[in-house]
C-alpha cells in the first residue's frame, strides 16, 4: 500500500462520519493533488497523500491546541508514525504560520516541524486553496471569500488569511505557472 491508500484510510476514519463536509472537501483536495501527477513525478504519491491528511487535524479525536495543522501534524507524527515530510506539510500547509501566529503558536510549530520544500508546499495549498468545503473546484478568489463569509471579518481564521493571502495567491500563481509550462 502506498503512502497515499494509507492516508486515504486514515483520513477517511477520522473525518467521514464526524465531519462529512470536512470529508468531501478533503476527497476534493486529494483528487487535485492526484491530477498534478505529471508535473510531480515521484513527489505525486507524497502530494496525494498530505492533500488526504492536511484537515485531520479538525477531527474530534484529536483536537488538542484547536490549531488543526500542528494537532493534525503531532498526531502523525506521534500515533501514526507517519513519513516526516507529511508531518512538514500537514503542519504548514496553506500558509499556517500566519494562523499559528495568531493562536500564538508559532514558537511551537516552527520549532516541531519545519517547513517543507516549496514546490511541494505550493502544490498543496494550490489543491486546498482551489477546492470549496464540498470538494468542488473554486477559483482561489472565490476560496478566499468563501472563508471569510464562513469564519466572519474579525474571526481570527479571518484575519490569519488576510495575513496569509499573498503567500497563498502566490503558491497558487506558481503552481498555475507550471501546470500551463507542462501542456
Amino acid at each position: 500500500m502506498g503512502q497515499a491508500e494509507w492516508a486515504r484510510d486514515l483520513a477517511e476514519r477520522l473525518l467521514a462520519e464526524p465531519l462529512p463536509r470536512r470529508w468531501a472537501h478533503t476527497q476534493g483536495v486529494a483528487a487535485r493533488a492526484a491530477s498534478l501527477a505529471p508535473i510531480l513525478g515521484d513527489e505525486a504519491d507524497t502530494l496525494t497523500a498530505a492533500a488526504y491528511l492536511h484537515d485531520i487535524g479538525y477531527s474530534p479525536e484529536l483536537v488538542d491546541t484547536g490549531f488543526h495543522p500542528l494537532d493534525g501534524a503531532r498526531y502523525l507524527r506521534d500515533v501514526a508514525g507517519a513519513d516526516e515530510r507529511l508531518c512538514r506539510l500537514v503542519a504548514h500547509h496553506s500558509c499556517a504560520v500566519n494562523e499559528a501566529t495568531e493562536r500564538n503558536l508559532y514558537d511551537a510549530l516552527t520549532r516541531e516541524f519545519a517547513p517543507e520544500r516549496r514546490e511541494l508546499a505550493d502544490a498543496l495549498t494550490y489543491c486546498d486553496m482551489t477546492t470549496g468545503p464540498d470538494g468542488r473546484h473554486l477559483d482561489v478568489r472565490e476560496r478566499l471569500a468563501e472563508i471569510h463569509s464562513r469564519y466572519g471579518p474579525d474571526h481570527l481564521v479571518s484575519r490569519s488569511i488576510t495575513a496569509s493571502t499573498p503567500c497563498i495567491l502566490a503558491a497558487v500563481q506558481a503552481m498555475q505557472g507550471r501546470l500551463s509550462r507542462s501542456t
